[in-house]
């Protein structure tokens, strides 16, 4: 697939199709993007995990934070990247080896070898992007 354009009914089914995302790379600094990311995402009726290893056990927004995408213990229907584009590649085999639906690669995060691989597993994929311009922007 050519990731340097997606089809507005792509994005759209994806945001349609998810109930359940983890956001890996969540803050809980207000100013900082993860953090209004997750509290949209909330809002708009998602059920998002919180993922930051430094964070893991504390709240985030009412959330409790994982560990590692391993540590979620229901499903996960996608997982939002909010690391750099070269560790996006870890997270996005660890969302493989849970089973996630779809890898989303924030603003400036590109990792086609990640991508490649995650569609290899069955996954839908978006880079370069965020549900939180797209959502309003679709709906």
């Amino acid at each position: 697939m050519d990731h340097t354009s997606y089809d507005d009914a792509y994005i759209k089914g994806i945001l349609d199709d998810v109930k359940t995302i983890a956001l890996v790379g969540a803050s809980d600094k207000e100013e900082r993007p993860s953090y209004k990311v997750l509290k949209f995402l909330l809002e708009s009726g998602y059920n998002v995990i919180p993922v930051n290893p430094g964070k893991a056990g504390q709240e985030i927004l009412g959330q409790t934070v994982a560990g590692s995408l391993t540590a979620i213990e229901e499903p996960v229907d996608m997982v939002d990247i909010f690391r750099n584009s070269e560790a996006a590649g870890g997270v996005t085999d660890e969302a493989i080896k849970i089973g996630a639906k779809v890898a989303w690669m924030q603003l400036g995060v590109v990792n086609e070898e990640a991508a490649k691989r995650a569609e290899e597993a069955g996954m839908r994929v978006v880079m370069d992007r965020c549900p939180k311009i797209e959502l309003p922007r679709l709906s």
